[in-house]
């Protein structure tokens, strides 16, 4: 089939829907968000199951049930408590905590339905000159003996610069060396007492001290902390863990308020974490309770090192934002402790904690501008998702939805949150479930509600007559059968639901099949069988009819012009046929004159059949063999156009028919794709110039000519250049000659003197002396030279 037809097929082909096979209006709603149960009693028709009723809406009203007996309840968002975000400054009335609000709206009520979003928005500013509470855990192991010297002035040190950010705020001071057994520290008496070497003065060893409560008065941290002295022990990782849990859940000896919690923790070295105990004979794991005497943690030789996820847990559940201020030798490990605990910071500590004051603001600046929410444990089936609207304009989802950065005092952010419930709860109650930003105290509280009946559920008759003699309860339109019941009146029991007496009831003859192999046999009566495409739909007392077995045209049922029932076409007003594919309708016919094919066949479907031979097309207009258009009006668009041509004479008369638009040059003219059915002309006046026109029907019926005034007209010859040409040539020709005959010249003098050469040298002169010639050289001889 072609793809648009099967796109149009599988639009709703197997909705969810139809597939739950939903025997009640409840289990319907369930199905999905789009799912509605028809509650008109008379909606099915015979054959049909009972889960026919729920389907989608649109489904449902084509099929015949109108919209008020449709079931499809909806959920909803109710806003039960919204106080206003609060807007002061630090010049105003000074509030307490608990009268600080941060986040909007507090506490909301949800109406889910399965498959439905929920939507609603919460709004976070982070309010100005907002309480501040922070607990300097520091490590007390030898190497931090220098640090130490640096923090006994860290109380009014740090409360002053904390004061430009808050007018209340709280300090508060612990440390912790490690677990007091062996292998961690020495268990020798002498080193019980002082770790150090002889010469140094260290207190016992111990795992975490909490020496001063949160207080407003940083003179009393200076005068605690500067009693403090250093201890030791015998491993490099310090038993931080420990001391970090205590201060988490231990909120009444720290002093926590319900404000922003600041947890630092200063070291010099690595930890211990879970499993780490049993170097010790440790293996009972670490409880996550409080277990401080006398400010002092006492568990540390009875309960093994808390795990890194149990950490994140407490410290999460108190909202403690922790900042870990450690040498730059273990930044690397702190860093990626700091990817697992959220709300959490990393400062590189100097060598002697020279840096410290810095370190907390800095840390305390980028832990408040990062809002994060989270969320806790969802009930089964229920999801959540978060679309963050920040500052400037910029949004984001998913797991980024949940957080907006850069936040700074005053400012206001927005999250949009998505609830969504698949399904009810096996108890069916209702769930709570909150939502805060991570490191606050404030929290949304939401309540959940679950849609898993139909309000029709409520005026269900039990034990009605209409259910088989009271066997069910008449609910939504519908029987919904007590137990050991079946049928769509609850008419069989399940022990006699096949029988050969109840299957011949199900058989037109005795030569069909059971329902005509088309559905099941319940209870002597047909169930007809469902197909994926809940728009195709058997029926029938024996299933013997469908609605989508009937005739196609254009591969479509009934034409696209008609319904099927019981494979046949029910055509529609002005069609007919078996497949509803020939039109009545003979506006498809008319022509350009108003006739019916042009007066030259008939209409027969909405299509011309020609029964004059010479004309085709869909109206039989088109006459390949007839005179062209151009032809036939070029005498009446020669004398209208240009006063010319036979017709001159009498062109009012004969030449009326069309509109004439005069254009200047012929590149004017309209172009084949200004306007359909137009012809383009090229014709021959007396004086053999060109003149162009176009010819075109309108859709009036009105024929519009365009004519071009500038004609193309033959030119006589051009004496000049044609003389110029000749002379020209004959010059040409004539210095041609003069070349070649001087070229034969040259060739032919060098042959002559090639040969006179060659006969020179082969000449031959005669050799006698003359007779005359005398020699000029004389000979003497002297007459007495011996020749010695």
């Amino acid at each position: 089939w072609p793809p648009m037809l099967l796109e149009i097929e599988n639009d709703g082909y197997g909705n969810e829907c139809t597939k739950a096979s939903a025997q009640s209006c409840g289990e319907c709603i369930q199905a999905g968000e789009k799912c509605g149960w028809c509650i008109d009693k008379d909606f099915l028709k015979q054959g049909e199951q009972k889960s026919t009723r729920c389907d989608e809406i649109e489904a449902l009203i084509k099929k015949g049930c109108s919209e008020a007996s449709i079931e499809n309840p909806r959920g909803t968002v109710s806003v039960n408590k919204n106080q206003s975000l609060t807007d002061r400054t630090k010049d105003g009335v000074k509030l307490k905590p608990d009268q600080i609000t941060q986040i909007q709206p507090q506490k909301l009520t949800l109406n889910l339905r399965s498959g439905e979003a929920q939507t609603f928005n919460l709004i976070f500013k982070r309010a100005e000159d907002y309480p501040i509470d922070l607990y300097y855990l520091m490590d007390l192991s030898y190497s931090m003996k220098d640090d130490l010297e640096n923090v006994k002035n860290l109380g009014t040190d740090l409360m002053a610069e904390m004061q430009k950010i808050t007018s209340d705020f709280r300090i508060g001071f612990g440390s912790f060396v490690e677990k007091t057994v062996m292998p961690y520290i020495s268990t020798t008496p002498a080193k019980l007492l002082n770790p150090c070497t002889s010469d140094q003065n260290c207190t016992s060893p111990f795992s975490y001290k909490n020496v001063l409560s949160l207080t407003s008065q940083g003179s009393q941290f200076n005068n605690l902390v500067s009693k403090q002295q250093i201890s030791g022990n015998l491993d490099s990782p310090e038993g931080g863990f420990d001391a970090i849990m205590q201060v988490a859940v231990c909120p009444n000896q720290i002093g926590w308020r319900n404000v922003t919690r600041l947890l630092v923790f200063s070291t010099d070295a690595g930890f211990h974490f879970a499993g780490d105990g049993k170097l010790g004979g440790i293996v009972l794991p670490n409880d996550g309770k409080c277990h401080l005497q006398d400010n002092m943690y006492t568990m540390s030789h009875y309960y093994d090192y808390p795990s890194i996820a149990h950490l994140v847990q407490k410290l999460s559940e108190n909202n403690i934002q922790t900042i870990f201020a450690v040498t730059e030798e273990f930044q690397p490990v702190y860093q990626e402790l700091k990817n697992l605990i959220p709300k959490s910071a990393v400062g590189t500590l100097s060598s002697d904690s020279g840096n410290v004051i810095k370190l907390i603001i800095d840390a305390y600046n980028s832990l408040s501008s990062e809002i994060i929410l989270e969320n806790s444990r969802l009930p089964e089936g229920v999801s959540i998702s978060y679309i963050s609207h920040c500052k400037n304009g910029v949004s984001d989802k998913g797991e980024n939805g949940r957080k907006c950065s850069n936040i700074s005092i005053g400012d206001q952010v927005m999250f949009e949150v998505a609830i969504t419930a698949k399904g009810c709860p096996s108890n069916g109650k209702s769930e709570t479930i909150k939502i805060k930003p991570q490191g606050f105290t404030e929290e949304v509280e939401i309540v959940l509600n679950f849609i898993c009946e139909c309000a029709c559920h409520k005026e269900g008759i039990p034990n009605s007559p209409v259910c088989h003699f009271g066997n069910g309860t008449l609910e939504c339109g519908a029987c919904r059968c007590n137990e050991g019941r079946i049928g769509r009146v609850c008419e069989c029991s399940k022990d006699e639901v096949r029988t050969d007496d109840l299957d011949a009831n199900c058989r037109m003859d005795n030569g069909t099949d059971i329902c005509n192999n088309n559905g099941d046999c319940v209870c002597g009566a047909c169930e007809c069988k469902k197909r994926d495409n809940p728009e195709e739909r058997y029926s029938g007392k024996f299933c013997e009819c469908d609605n989508f077995n009937c005739d196609r045209s254009n591969n479509k049922l009934c034409g696209g012009h008609g319904r099927c029932e019981c494979r046949k076409c029910i055509c529609e007003a002005n069609y007919t046929g078996s497949a509803c594919d020939c039109s009545l309708d003979t506006s498809t016919c008319l022509a350009s004159n108003k006739q019916i094919c042009n007066g030259r066949g008939t209409c027969e479907c909405g299509t011309c059949k020609c029964t004059d031979l010479k004309f085709q097309g869909p109206t039989c207009e088109i006459c390949p063999t007839c005179p062209g258009v151009c032809t036939e009006h070029k005498d009446c668009v020669q004398c209208q156009a240009f006063g010319t041509g036979e017709k001159k004479d009498t062109c009012k008369e004969q030449c009326n028919k069309f509109i004439l638009v005069k254009k200047k040059k012929k590149e004017e003219l309209p172009q084949p794709n200004d306007q359909p059915y137009i012809n383009h002309c090229k014709e021959r006046d007396a004086n053999d110039c060109w003149f162009f026109f176009t010819y075109a029907t309108k859709n009036d019926s009105t024929v519009e000519v365009h004519v071009a005034e500038e004609l193309e007209c033959p030119s006589g010859p051009d004496i000049i250049p044609i003389v110029a040409g000749v002379v020209a040539g004959i010059v040409l020709i004539g210095l041609a000659l003069l070349l070649i005959w001087k070229l034969l010249m040259i060739i032919h003098d060098r042959r002559e003197f090639a040969k006179f050469e060659k006969e020179k040298m082969n000449a031959r002169w005669d050799a006698g002396e003359n007779p005359i010639y005398k020699s000029a050289v004389t000979t003497v001889v002297n007459p007495k030279y011996e020749g010695k």
